[in-house]
């Protein structure tokens, strides 16, 4: 075995089936136990699984274990890692305003995976306007969430940013040098700058003010009409990825992230 493979190497989990279900968000323990005396819960992947009717049945599981609930395959999971390109008109919010939660582009297990807080499944790691469209990580790990988020990590994102004007080179200097924001007297500054065209900037940024890029624009005398993040740390949102779809971060991604928190 590789020294990476060791790394991840985890002893299985032994659960119940009633808290394996529990664990994975498919409702309290007693929803849960009549899941499986109703013969709703299959072991093992989807084509030749075996149902279980015993919610006290021991199984051991770990990451990417496979069972059905109600006919849909499922893989257990410790902790939810997921990435998902956010598509225009949607909130970061478990209660929006006036647009559609990006919540309900999931399934209700992992809205309702439980923890010790009040708030309940995977969580946005940073918010997004709701025109801004890209990349979303979301988990129900508080350590990483804390890593990626705090200012005093400081994780690279970068943002494509689409002007109404085409961008002047004094507009440039101005944004790397730093900006005053009308809420902080300390300047922020972009980390680095590459323009595509005279109307399009790829800036990375190591903080995450309100509506923070629209304002630093602003502030040079241009007006935002296209914000996308394409990257945050060392993982860039993958071209597959569809506005409104989402995918499990594989083990390689987690890791490079992690690395890099």
């Amino acid at each position: 075995m590789s020294a990476k493979a060791s790394e991840r190497a985890v002893k299985p989990v032994r659960l119940q089936l009633q808290d394996l279900l529990y664990s994975q968000g498919f409702g309290t323990r007693r929803i849960c136990q009549g899941l499986i005396e109703q013969g709703h819960t299959r072991l093992g992947l989807l084509q030749g699984a075996s149902v279980c009717d015993d919610p006290w049945q021991v199984v051991e599981v770990e990451r990417d274990w496979p069972f059905v609930v109600q006919g849909e395959q499922w893989f257990y999971w410790p902790k939810a890692y997921l990435l998902m390109n956010k598509p225009a008109s949607t909130e970061c919010s478990q209660k929006p305003s006036h647009w559609p939660s990006v919540y309900s582009l999931l399934p209700a297990p992992l809205r309702q995976r439980p923890q010790k807080s009040a708030v309940q499944g995977v969580q946005a790691v940073g918010r997004l306007d709701q025109d801004t469209t890209g990349m979303l990580l979301m988990t129900d790990d508080g350590a990483l969430i804390h890593q990626l988020a705090s200012p005093k990590h400081h994780v690279p994102k970068v943002y494509d940013i689409t002007t109404e004007e085409p961008i002047t080179q004094e507009a440039i200097e101005r944004l790397l040098a730093g900006v005053v924001l009308n809420d902080s007297p300390v300047p922020v500054c972009a980390q680095a700058i590459e323009q595509v065209s005279e109307r399009v900037l790829h800036m990375t940024l190591t903080q995450g003010k309100y509506h923070q890029v629209k304002r630093m624009l602003a502030s040079v005398g241009h007006l935002v009409v296209g914000l996308h993040r394409s990257k945050m740390g060392a993982l860039s949102l993958p071209p597959s990825l569809e506005p409104g779809q989402w995918r499990a971060l594989s083990m390689d991604e987690l890791d490079l992230i992690k690395r890099n928190a």
